[in-house]
């Protein structure tokens, strides 16, 4: 479950229009700092990411499915309906399962490099055009 916190920043982002992209970023954020403070760990940087976009679709955050196998996107259907239903509580077998499974993965995916690294790995899958676009778009 999101913190409290990070659940207003994403409204926030809500009501001044911003992309679910943006609002979905605070999620990742969130688990990103999860892992550095030690709560968790995760095997890759993009399974962090992973995690934190899928938070965002269980919170009502109206994000496309990615790119990919059938299996994501079905994943990514039931986190969305999850977002859209009345929530109910996860078995705690599941839970606590989710939570060891984390607690032995590594802390040093989250680090600056790792993420860095994979920052570079993403936008060189972009086309030269697309990555000026969203420079001038930012700036």
């Amino acid at each position: 479950m999101p913190e409290r916190e990070t659940l207003e920043r994403a409204r926030e982002d809500a009501r001044e229009g911003k992309s679910p992209s943006t609002q979905a970023g605070e999620f990742v954020r969130e688990e990103i700092h999860h892992i550095r403070e030690g709560k968790h760990g995760a095997s890759s940087p993009r399974q962090a990411i992973a995690i934190g976009l899928s938070k965002a679709r269980r919170a009502g955050v109206k994000l496309a499915p990615p790119k990919g196998p059938a299996s994501l996107k079905k994943k990514a259907a039931q986190d969305s309906a999850a977002g859209e239903s009345t929530h109910h509580k996860t078995s705690t077998k599941r839970s606590r399962a989710v939570s060891r499974a984390l607690k032995r993965e590594l802390k040093s995916v989250a680090s600056r490099q790792a993420l860095s690294k994979q920052a570079r790995k993403s936008a060189a899958k972009r086309s030269a055009g697309s990555r000026s676009a969203a420079a001038s778009k930012g700036s």
